[in-house]
């Protein structure tokens, strides 16, 4: 690793170096050759650690060196990007007494003993003939869309919800964060809060959710699915690759004229590479158990029917840019933008259940105002959602 004196040396050749490659529009990119010889001199810019260099990874290293790094963390309210990680994670065990080494009974008593019983020790859902699924999920800000439409949609679709989630604002929603808070490890020592591990350990699941966050790993998901399948074999598990944002792009755009279709398509298999670090290791580990909520594909392509005057009541793409407030996206960071919940929670129903949500007959009682979106735009979110997931090869749905 280089020390910090070299660094601030090498830095400024890195930034130029940069530059050169990623001029103009922000359209252009590193080859794999110019990432690879950067990556030799600079592998601090490996936040990921896995072991290459993807031209996302390259630009925040700029950015962050540049100073363009810390006027955007002023803007992010609190979301990190850097920060620093337990070396617990590098060891092939975790401490003897993370909660996941616990009995059934065990976990159970020390849940009740973090809430004081102020919460159910153990949340379970009966089996039933409806074709119902029993999910357990994690995640941020850019799951909760999602968690908050898919129990209503369900029952649209005619099933009662079973969904019980442990979720968290920015990184106190990912993966790793959560599995050291409820295992009480690392910056939770000895205080566990197994709010989902007690269920878990306890009753039958048939599918876990997971949002992304920066710098991910696979070990991250990894540890709670080999948790599950010790208790609920069966079950497959469901990471979400969230969707383009602006921080992808060297330079703000000034207007959304710059959001052409080639624009949205490239910026979304950028998207798909980045994820790919994390995912296809655990598709690989986990053969016919790990699959794609494809949120990504779903926004690229809600993105490009706005630009083909597709999206009825759609006023724009980015508040940010934009200034429309009913955009697809409502701020610098890519929380989506009103009436977008739904699409997402279309999104996780189709590629969970196999089955389209433009079958639901059903009046689907989101609550809020009748008119927008209105009913042809709702059925515009169900066409789209079910097309990405469809034309996902990780989704684990094929079209009928």
């Amino acid at each position: 690793m280089l020390k910090n004196t070299n660094l601030r040396l090498l830095v400024p050749v890195f930034i130029f170096a940069i530059s050169l490659s990623c001029t103009g529009s922000g359209q252009e990119g590193l080859n794999a050759r110019q990432l690879q010889d950067l990556l030799k001199k600079y592998p601090s810019a490996d936040t990921n650690r896995d072991g290459t260099l993807s031209r996302y990874e390259a630009l925040n290293f700029r950015k962050k060196y540049s100073g363009q790094g810390k006027a955007k963390s002023r803007n992010r309210k609190g979301i990190k990007r850097e920060f620093k990680v337990n070396p617990g994670w590098d060891l092939e065990r975790f401490p003897d007494h993370a909660t996941c080494y616990k009995s059934p009974a065990e976990i159970k008593a020390i849940f009740e003993k973090a809430t004081k019983g102020k919460q159910p020790a153990v949340v379970s859902y009966p089996k039933t003939n409806d074709g119902r699924l029993r999910v357990v999920g994690i995640g941020h800000s850019f799951m909760m869309p999602g968690y908050k439409t898919l129990p209503v949609i369900c029952q649209g679709a005619g099933m009662e919800p079973a969904l019980y989630t442990h979720v968290g604002g920015g990184m106190t929603g990912s993966a790793r964060f959560k599995w050291e808070q409820e295992n009480g490890i690392f910056q939770f020592d000895g205080k566990p809060f197994p709010k989902l591990l007690s269920s878990i350990a306890n009753v039958q699941w048939d599918a876990m959710m997971f949002g992304p966050y920066y710098n991910d790993r696979p070990e991250y998901y990894s540890c709670w699915i080999d948790f599950c399948l010790q208790y609920n074999p069966d079950m497959k598990f469901y990471l979400s690759d969230a969707w383009p944002q602006l921080e992808q792009l060297d330079k703000r755009p000034k207007s959304e004229a710059f959001f052409t279709e080639a624009v949205l398509d490239r910026m979304g298999k950028e998207k798909r590479a980045i994820f790919s670090k994390t995912f296809a290791p655990l598709k690989k580990a986990y053969p016919g158990k790990v699959f794609v909520l494809p949120t990504s594909d779903a926004m690229v392509l809600a993105a490009k029917h706005f630009v083909q005057g597709k999206l009825p009541e759609i006023e724009g793409i980015h508040s940010s840019i934009g200034k429309k407030k009913r955009s697809l996206w409502k701020d610098q960071l890519g929380h989506l933008g009103p009436g977008l919940e739904r699409h997402e929670g279309y999104v996780f129903y189709a590629t969970l259940y196999g089955k389209s949500p433009e079958e639901i007959s059903e009046t689907i009682k989101f609550g809020g105002s009748s008119e927008f979106p209105s009913p042809n735009l709702d059925q515009m979110f169900r066409k789209i959602a079910w097309e990405a997931v469809v034309k996902h090869p990780d989704s684990g749905v094929a079209p009928r």
